[in-house]
């Protein structure tokens, strides 16, 4: 009897594997941190070779951590960061260049160009996407731009490029499987998300030959096997999907109206919106959520940038705390921000200000500013930048807020959960089990070998941790988002 799913986390800091019981518990994790490249302000790198060896390494610790061998494994799940891009050689197997990360704005002049030649609409009806830097699109283009032979090595067929979940099954694989999901290949500004296929028409404004691109594959189904060269035998690789999708599946909003958001690096949240692509008139995303069985599940999104970032930023750059844990109780010490707002717009907004000029900004300090209260006000600029992305869904949809599902390391922070709450004046439900992005990955991977029968025997799996109930007056609230939004007027087109 196979015991486990194991899942592999490929996020923004670090690789994280995670093996699953039947009852949806974590029964072992490990997990790796990796290097951070920022070659100059604004951009964001990656090594991929320590992606992949730090990925490959956190799983056979994850296993041996409880003595698991490959025959207790009955599928491997994948989920990773999204929009950051790779692009390999397929004969030797190695990087043409560092990974490109979703944060990176290197590509913003590109952006505006193409805006000024008015194909915003275009791409946004095809892909679901705003034009932004944020996306992978622009990213591929530049490496194939800008990296010696590149484009030579491309139009001989020499070239793969990938999304992470790319990169690892092909590693995984030992080179066999160069393949994607719904999910990956439509946050690249090069996926049809009405066709479920690569665009021609936005491959040839950008100029992307479609011989480097991933096959699409669905979120959940075998496609393909773990080499026994890494874990001894064959493990079948059965789920893939971006994580923020991963995470709405974790959450089991599966049905229509239901929302979830991660507070992670950054913050994502999903609204399911069934089989139909909502197209967004604030700047939102439309997004394929899964594919399985042929069958396309459309999500409404919104990104914030930086979340979990900020209060990293206040631990290694400003040295006000030794881990991110002990921000709660430093940001706790005084009862309100004291007039103090934080925009940590570190790389430009994303929904619903898509401004990749904005920068980072305090407003509001005086001479009996503290530490607390820039800790207090960073942890609340978390919240009101979801409050944000929160109204703009409403408006879309024209359906309130009545319950927001969370995940994310961030979301273990009780004040910022309660305030999150109050914030939205609506009811946050925290599960027990905060890994979700993994677990939607498991369960993606374990619905497709049987491992799970249903979706209903999954939602018995569910379990709820903590209720957060708003409890601040309107008045209060008011004021705080009235603040916020004067804030992050003056933090607009800074750069610009």
């Amino acid at each position: 009897m196979k015991k486990y799913i194991l899942a592999l986390d490929q996020g923004t800091t670090s690789s994280r594997s995670i093996l699953f019981d039947q009852q949806g518990n974590i029964k072992s994790t490990k997990q790796l941190e990796f290097t951070q490249i920022f070659p100059e302000p604004g951009l964001v790198e990656h090594d991929p070779m320590e992606i992949w060896l730090t990925q490959l390494t956190t799983a056979k610790l994850a296993m041996s951590a409880i003595g698991a061998q490959a025959d207790d494994i009955a599928a491997i799940g994948i989920t990773n960061q999204r929009e950051t891009t790779v692009v390999w050689n397929i004969e030797t197997g190695m990087p043409i260049y560092n990974a490109i990360v979703w944060q990176d704005r290197r590509t913003s002049h590109m952006i505006d160009k193409l805006k000024k030649q008015g194909l915003e609409e275009l791409f946004q009806q095809k892909t679901g996407l705003v034009l932004d830097a944020y996306f992978s699109g622009t990213k591929l283009k530049w490496i194939l731009d800008n990296v010696s032979n590149a484009r030579i090595l491309a139009n001989e067929g020499k070239l793969a490029f990938g999304t992470v979940d790319s990169w690892i099954t092909w590693n995984l694989t030992n080179r066999r499987e160069h393949v994607t999901d719904e999910s990956n290949a439509s946050r690249t500004l090069l996926f049809n998300i009405h066709t479920g296929q690569w665009d021609a028409e936005l491959l040839k404004i950008l100029d992307i030959p479609s011989n480097i691109l991933p096959k699409i594959v669905p979120s959940s189904g075998i496609v393909g096997e773990a080499s026994s060269g890494l874990f001894g035998k064959r493990i079948p690789i059965a789920g893939i999907a971006g994580d923020q999708q991963a995470a709405t599946f974790g959450n089991l909003c599966l049905k229509p109206g239901m929302v979830k958001n991660t507070y992670g690096t950054g913050c994502f949240l999903l609204k399911n919106t069934g089989g139909k692509a909502l197209q967004s008139k604030n700047k939102l995303l439309t997004t394929t959520g899964w594919q399985i069985d042929g069958k396309r599940n459309y999500c409404l999104e919104g990104s914030v940038f930086i979340a979990g970032a900020a209060v990293q930023w206040l631990r290694d750059g400003m040295k006000f705390i030794e881990s991110s844990a002990d921000v709660e109780s430093l940001a706790t010490s005084v009862d309100d921000n004291g007039g103090v707002y934080v925009v940590p717009a570190f790389s430009g907004l994303g929904a619903p200000h898509w401004d990749q000029y904005a920068r980072g900004a305090i407003f509001g300090i005086t001479r009996g500013t503290t530490q607390a209260h820039i800790a207090r006000a960073t942890l609340e600029s978390i919240a009101f930048q979801v409050a944000d992305v929160a109204n703009a869904m409403r408006i879309d949809s024209g359906i309130d807020l009545t319950a927001l599902r969370v995940d994310g390391g961030a979301c273990k922070n009780n004040f910022l959960m309660q305030f999150q709450a109050d914030i939205l004046d609506c009811v946050v439900e925290r599960p027990t089990c905060l890994e979700l992005t993994g677990l939607g990955a498991a369960y993606l991977a374990g619905l497709a070998i049987g491992f799970w029968q249903s979706t209903e025997e999954l939602e018995q799996v569910w379990q709820l941790d903590k209720e957060f109930i708003p409890n601040m007056s309107k008045d209060t609230r008011e004021d705080l988002l009235g603040n916020c939004q004067q804030a992050i007027g003056r933090s607009l087109s800074w750069e610009k």
